[in-house]
């Protein structure tokens, strides 16, 4: 049994190797310019930093429109077309990103790209549903997490020595090397099949499109608790470094060395965390609740470091980076079985629909939280991160609450056509 089961872990599925190299070379070109996006499109277009700030926010709002399209498209087509033609509109975006100098072609090509950038997560998810399935889906869950991580950093860094030795015509190669990564990627995704699977317990009709998925309560309090959990992976990018420099009154650097301690424990740890977390069969619901609380004990020792405020650069360093650490623990224990659940929640005849849903809760709290944390950081530097606390916690109890009426084959994790007690829920318990 335990030659068995070792070598059902360790299988792969059909054409995991080049979706898993697709997924590595999408993030290396991305990581050309996320890292810097303000400045990459300053060079890139010749406009001012307040022109682009402006363009890229309005045009990020007006592209959260594609979600509701792609998810039809999924249902429809299968999530492969869908992202098949993604890549090709996002690759065709950084292509004619040197030549849009003007504010009107900015906009538009900016407008295509982040309909492709805001539609693509949920359809790579809904793909995942499709091409895995039971523990399959936690494990390339970490591994595309992993490589998200290892391709930001990889991308940076390349753009980094592009532009130093090009200069700005620098900017211009990483927007078409960017583009040949999405067209690189799409020629190894044509290579991967996914099956659609239609279980007889699956009673979501295609016809009743979104209304079947806003009259689902159960998968609505998973995007509210993903919501109250993605306030927290906002915390790193945009009250990290404010707080650093304002309240802490601690130096710059410690920022970057945080995003790279951050970065460095996602790309090497994420696969191992993950599969440890699997061989101890926690339930996906369980897991992610003790992400959730990972993050409120880092979220507790920033309270609790702002107010004591270490006068020594190397106390506040140290306390700093052992907190990211603790952070990063939190994310590689609740992403791959946050992911999964709301994958193996959703229907398998309306998953695109239901994924797009899901995936509003990111984009609305990256919407939401530099207006949200900055204006509590003006009042009181801790405040933050004491809402973010209130969030997690509750984010953790809602989502155990919610394993009584959540399918019970999205709750367990299945081994070997083994389930786990849980999976003896079945889909009509909704």
């Amino acid at each position: 049994m335990r030659t068995f089961r070792s070598r059902t872990r360790t299988a792969r599925i059909a054409g995991e190797r080049r979706m898993l190299v697709a997924m590595a070379v999408d993030a290396t070109g991305s990581g050309m310019y996320v890292p810097f996006s303000l400045v990459f499109f300053h060079h890139v277009t010749g406009l001012s930093f307040a022109t682009v700030g402006l363009v890229l926010t309005v045009v990020g709002l007006a592209g959260l429109g594609a979600l509701p399209l792609a998810g039809s498209a999924v249902d429809r087509y299968g999530a492969r077309r869908v992202q098949l033609l993604l890549y090709g509109v996002r690759g065709a975006g950084f292509l004619l990103y040197p030549f849009a100098h003007s504010l009107p072609a900015f906009a538009a090509v900016a407008l295509a790209t982040a309909f492709g950038d805001r539609a693509f997560p949920a359809v790579q998810q809904s793909l995942l549903g499709e091409v895995a399935q039971g523990a399959d889906r936690d494990r390339l869950q970490a591994s595309s997490r992993a490589l998200r991580n290892g391709g930001l950093g990889a991308g940076s860094l390349l753009a980094s020595l592009v532009v130093g030795f090009a200069g700005d015509a620098g900017f211009t190669a990483a927007a078409w090397l960017n583009a040949a990564s999405f067209a690189l990627a799409a020629l190894l995704m044509r290579g991967v099949r996914g099956e659609r699977r239609a279980p007889v317990e699956d009673v979501a009709q295609p016809s009743a499109g979104y209304r079947q998925v806003f009259a689902d309560r159960p998968f609505l309090g998973l995007t509210a608790v993903n919501f109250l959990n993605a306030l927290g992976y906002s915390a790193l990018s945009v009250l990290f470094p404010l707080y650093i420099t304002t309240w802490l009154r601690g130096p710059q650097a410690i920022t970057g060395i945080a995003f790279t301690l951050n970065t460095v424990m996602c790309a090497a740890g994420g696969v191992v965390v993950a599969a440890r977390v699997r061989s101890r069969g926690a339930r996906r619901t369980r897991s992610s609740a003790l992400g959730s609380l990972l993050f409120a004990a880092a979220f507790a020792a920033q309270i609790v470091l702002g107010t004591f405020r270490p006068g020594s650069g190397v106390v506040l360093g140290g306390a700093l980076l052992l907190i990211v650490a603790l952070y990063t623990l939190g994310e590689l224990v609740h992403s791959p079985s946050a992911g999964a659940l709301s994958v193996a929640a959703a229907p398998e005849a309306l998953r695109g629909r239901y994924l797009a849903a899901y995936q509003l809760s990111w984009s609305l709290s990256a919407a939401v939280a530099p207006s949200l944390f900055t204006a509590l950081m003006a009042v009181d530097g801790r405040l933050p991160w004491v809402l973010l606390v209130g969030t997690s916690v509750m984010a953790a109890g809602v989502v155990v609450r919610l394993e009584r009426v959540l399918p019970g084959g999205a709750v367990g994790v299945a081994f070997a056509g083994r389930v786990g007690a849980a999976a003896a829920v079945p889909v009509a318990a909704r």
